[in-house]
Order: C-alpha cells, then sequence, then structure tokens
C-alpha cells in the first residue's frame, strides 16, 4: 500500500488493475468479481529518496500473524515532508492506509514535532479492536510507537532501535 503497489486482476480475457488500497473492502471480503483472479502484482521501485520501512510486531516473529503490522514511505526534501504513505495491519478490519497521519506529515519539516503530531493524528485513523493478540488499546500505542521508531531511523539522530545495533 505504501509503495502504490497495483494488481492487475484477470477474468476470462478481460484485465483491469486496482490499487491495492481498494482491494480490501472488509473482513474477509476483496474487490474482486465473480470468477476474477489475481494475475499480477505491481510493485514499484521506491524513489531513490524515499524512505521505506516496514516492522510487525506478535509473539513469535516468523509463524504468527500480527498483532500489529506498520508500513512507512516517506520523501523528505529540504528538511521537509513531500510525500507521505503511512498503513497498518491489524488496525482495523483490513489492512488500510493512515490518511489523518499522511496528512499530519505532508508538508511540514521531519521533526520531531511534526511526528508527534503525526502519531495522535492516527487516534482518527483507527478504531482497533481487542481480540486474542492484542488489545485495542495496545495496538494504538504500538502504533504510535512503530511510527516513532520509523522517525528516529530515518531522521538523520543516530539512536539505537534493534538489539543487534545496542550489542554491536
Amino acid at each position: 500500500m505504501v509503495l502504490g503497489t497495483t494488481l492487475v486482476l484477470r477474468k476470462g480475457e478481460r484485465t483491469r488493475e486496482l490499487p491495492l488500497d481498494a482491494f480490501y473492502l472488509a473482513y474477509q471480503k476483496t474487490a474482486l468479481e465473480r470468477g476474477e483472479f489475481l494475475e499480477r502484482i505491481r510493485i514499484p521501485r521506491p524513489a531513490p529518496d524515499a524512505h521505506v520501512r516496514s516492522y510487525k510486531i506478535s509473539k513469535r516473529f516468523d509463524q504468527d500473524i500480527s498483532a500489529v503490522c506498520g508500513a512507512y514511505r516517506i520523501v523528505v526534501a529540504n528538511a521537509a515532508v513531500v510525500e507521505a504513505r503511512v498503513a497498518y495491519g491489524g488496525m482495523a478490519a483490513t489492512p488500510k492506509r493512515a490518511a489523518a497521519c499522511e496528512q499530519a506529515l505532508e508538508g511540514r519539516p521531519w521533526s520531531e514535532a511534526t511526528i508527534h503530531a503525526a502519531m495522535r493524528a492516527l487516534d482518527g485513523d483507527y478504531t482497533p479492536l481487542t481480540d486474542m493478540r492484542a488489545s485495542a488499546a495496545y495496538r494504538r500505542q504500538v502504533a504510535r510507537n512503530l511510527l516513532y521508531r520509523f522517525w528516529l531511523e530515518t531522521s538523520g539522530q543516530r539512536v539505537a532501535t534493534r538489539v543487534d545495533e545496542i550489542t554491536a
């Protein structure tokens, strides 16, 4: 979603291209029409000046559904956010972009004050549920913290955010 991925869907000889953002309609419901299948996934390469990261939070990292998954693509020029794409899984019935968060970032300085405003804006984007993986409050906090981690890793400040960086 944050990379601008599109899906090529086919039914017989007819194909259509759909942005990944528009594919998930509701819980266990997609935009696939009857008899249609996914033929191709087109993932554009990020621009060289784009900061791109994704993070998964789950009890078991590899073979587990995430409690929260965050994906980010930010383009910064002249110390300001030119373009922002932020999406989360585990925060709603389907994976979804964070429009209010993106709006809080775009056109503003790539600064700690901006990132804190964007973290607060996430509350307007999602109403997470509580289930066996995590509580709604935990999901809200983790989503904010992952966005802050992304800023720490891409702001140019030297801050260890991974265990291997701390022990190295």
